[in-house]
């Protein structure tokens, strides 16, 4: 346990007046023990790969990894859409960058880890071992070990990894990032960059954010400096405990601004219980595509104001088909807690243990109602796309070779954007693919497609099954309420 005590500073103003500041108003905490008990369970995670990257200019990320930038904001009334799958768009995230690690031109230095058993267990993310042929660990004391990826889970960028060793070695204390309180103190411990054990400190900015690639995680935000290399490091709290584990940072130059993300210590652990007993991970699932309220449709749907999660579309034979509810149906309460927005709803169904029954209460036809839903394991990847609900499979399938979602447009959204005409189709995803390379963004409508009006999720199916595979075709896009045309390569 780390002390709570603190430096207590008292500034002198003015030539020799005496007059000082309160010293209560500037107390700092002492971090020097915390990192003193704490160190010895964080640990460096580079990974080996036979053809290593080609050198780059200096400053520039390697080959194949993008500029690490938040998104871009979203268009006037665009709505953010959370998936029942959680692949929309993707935050990059500050693991994938080499530094002046200690493995020479055959490695690189890809993030932090810390050590949850005495026997070797390391907690870090997916994406630092990602494709990785090799994992070395490095512990504080300058051993290296060759690990063994236990199990990763994608969505929420969790993976567990081993070391064999006959040693008992140090680990860390486990925390509750529930009791976490905004403006209360945290600290990070990691390899920015490479530079081992690097320590910064700041406090939490916010809870339960939610990021556009991580529906089923709600996020800690700090300003606890973290950079690339920090991913997979814990973030502790004053009594030295670990309540959460530096995940991802918003920026536009690929480097500390101020927002970093920690996935809470909570969801971490049950993630690493169960990649560790079966090798993957089980959420619950309703089969429901949702999305926010806006002021004006809160009020359409008489709501005083904007809260819930919006049903936009189901699945079939979903859990949520199956209870009955509809297209339109706001979500307001999911097994007795609130649900303020679409971001909140996602985290709250995948913590569900399969099969238990929950009340949710939603707001229909303006009035509220009880509806009782018995909770699915999500499928995979593979299960959803072949359920498309609603929708023609055909319609799906265009969208999708593009790494495109679409949905008509409904009058209060073609209202909420201005669009004149009776055309285009409301892009309400973007995965990896042809339709991100272009710029293509959630809350786009998309009115033409090599220079044919689309106005139907089949007409872009037609219009891409028509074109050349490797051409290059001009989209039209509504984005701000003003045309643009983009570049299309299809793959």
């Amino acid at each position: 346990m780390a002390k709570r005590e603190s430096v207590r500073i008292a500034l002198a103003v003015g030539l020799g007046l005496g007059i000082s500041v309160p010293a209560a108003a500037l107390e700092l905490p002492d971090l020097t023990e915390l990192v003193r008990d704490n160190s010895a369970a964080v640990v460096n995670i580079s990974t080996r790969q036979e053809a290593p990257a080609q050198p780059t200019p200096e400053g520039m990320p390697p080959e194949g990894i993008e500029p690490q930038q938040g998104p871009a904001p979203p268009a006037t009334g665009a709505r953010q859409v959370s998936t029942p799958h959680g692949d929309e768009l993707h935050l990059p995230d500050p693991g994938e960058q080499p530094g002046p690690g200690p493995f020479g031109e055959d490695g690189q230095s890809l993030g932090s880890g810390f050590l949850i058993s005495e026997d070797g267990v390391i907690l870090t993310n997916h994406h630092v071992v990602a494709r990785a042929e090799e994992v070395i660990v490095r512990l504080a004391d300058g051993r290296e070990h060759d690990a063994e990826v236990i199990g990763s889970d994608e969505r929420t960028d969790l993976a567990v990894v081993e070391i064999e060793t006959d040693d008992e070695l140090p680990t860390v204390s486990v925390g509750s990032a529930d009791a976490l309180e905004v403006g209360e103190w945290v600290l990070a411990i990691g390899s920015p960059f490479g530079f081992e054990h690097s320590v910064t400190a700041g406090i939490v900015s916010a809870k339960g954010r939610s990021l556009p690639h991580g529906n089923y995680v709600p996020y800690i935000q700090t300003d606890v400096a973290i950079n690339p290399g920090n991913s997979g490091g814990p973030l502790f709290n004053l009594d030295g405990e670990v309540v959460g584990i530096n995940s991802q940072i918003y920026s536009r130059t690929g480097g500390f601004m101020g927002l970093s993300f920690a996935i809470p210590i909570e969801l971490a652990m049950d993630v690493a219980d169960q990649l560790r007993e079966t090798g993957e991970v089980q959420r619950g699932w309703l089969g429901v595509l949702i999305q926010d309220l806006t002021r004006d449709l809160a009020e359409g749907f008489g709501l005083e104001r904007p809260r819930g999660a919006l049903v936009s579309e189901l699945l079939d034979d979903s859990p949520a088909a199956e209870a009955g509810l509809q297209s339109g149906d706001v979500i307001l309460e999911f097994d007795g807690e609130v649900v303020e927005n679409s971001a909140a709803l996602p985290p709250m169904v995948g913590r569900t243990s399969i099969g238990r029954r929950v009340e949710l209460l939603i707001l229909r036809d303006g009035e509220t109602k009880t509806v009782e839903v018995e909770v699915a394991a999500l499928p995979g990847e593979d299960e959803l796309a072949a359920s498309p609900g609603k929708q023609d499979p055909a319609d799906r399938k265009g969208g999708a070779d593009l790494g495109l979602r679409v949905e008509p447009v409904d009058d209060a959204t073609r209202q909420e954007l201005e669009l004149e005409d009776e055309g285009g189709v409301l892009i309400t995803g973007v995965e990896e693919g042809p339709a991100a390379e272009a710029g293509l963004r959630v809350g786009d409508v998309l009115v033409s497609f090599d220079r044919e009006p689309v106005h139907t999720a089949e007409d872009l199916s037609d219009g891409v099954a028509a074109v050349e595979p490797g051409s290059t075709v001009p989209v039209l896009v509504i984005r701000d309420g003003h045309p643009s045309f983009l570049a299309l390569q299809m793959p």
